[in-house]
């Protein structure tokens, strides 16, 4: 379970979830996705996973959301001692430059526009998780609750 990868989608449009669902399965079959609708369950989720349980490989996070927004669920995880390290990809369609800059204040560790044409959102996602899941480089995942709580000490 610990070699597991897995992309938590946090997106409260179904066709965009679904877009990425099925460019995901087209592309990392093995992945294994697990989907919010809301800020508030996909921080519920995040904050307590259980030890046992591979972390998540990356984040995808849109910032309009209901019950929590995406910029207030990157605070709270970019300031979470065991779970600050997880890469979280903003994936929008805002291009507005306040809320690129909020993100990356808040420690976004990329910001994507979401293309309005099909073929393009395909194409975006195919390099986001070749990006992500194939060519970086993280640390061990495994360790990753002990030596933060360690350092929190």
């Amino acid at each position: 379970m610990a070699n597991e990868e897995i992309v938590v989608h946090v997106e409260d449009n179904q066709a965009h979830a679904d877009l990425i669902r099925r460019q995901l399965n087209r592309i990392r079959p093995e992945v294994k996705l697990v989907h919010f609708v809301d800020g508030d369950a996909a921080l519920r989720y995040l904050l307590n996973w259980p030890p046992q349980e591979a972390a998540p490989n990356l984040i995808l996070l849109d910032l309009r959301l209901p019950k929590v927004d995406g910029i207030e669920v990157l605070r709270q995880l970019k300031a979470h001692p065991e779970v600050h390290r997880l890469p979280v990809v903003i994936l929008s369609t805002s291009n507005a430059q306040q809320d690129l800059l909020d993100a990356y204040r808040h420690g976004a560790n990329s910001y994507l526009v979401k293309p309005l044409e099909f073929e393009a959102f395909r194409e975006m996602i195919a390099m986001l998780c070749l990006f992500w899941l194939g060519l970086n480089t993280e640390p061990d995942k495994s360790h990753l609750r002990h030596s933060e709580v360690a350092h929190a000490s």
